[in-house]
């Protein structure tokens, strides 16, 4: 009895381990059309890490968030143009930045 229980408790407390298992996204692979595509809330985070990102290859500190959600509105608009190209070449082109 003793030796169920204890396999029982086991097993509870690694089941919620199991299923947290992660999912890895090639952030650079998204297109255009996966990107209009997403929730609201999965769009937010795929824009505030998109903008975390190019930051860095541009060597930019400091976050202007009126340029922000521009930037954020000028990618949308270029890929509704463009739904099968990659959301990074539009960003690249919405900016101006090569």
């Amino acid at each position: 009895m003793r030796l169920t229980l204890t396999g029982l408790t086991v097993a509870t407390l690694l089941i919620p381990v199991a299923a947290n298992a992660q999912v890895t996204i090639q952030m650079a692979n998204i297109r255009c059309d996966q990107y209009l595509a997403m929730p609201p809330s999965d769009s937010e985070k795929f824009s505030a890490w998109m903008s975390g990102w190019f930051s860095y290859q541009t060597r930019t500190p400091w976050v202007d968030l009126v340029a922000y959600r521009q930037n954020i509105a000028n990618v949308k608009a270029w890929c509704q143009k463009y739904p099968n190209e990659k959301v990074m070449s539009g960003l690249k082109a919405a900016t101006g930045t090569q």
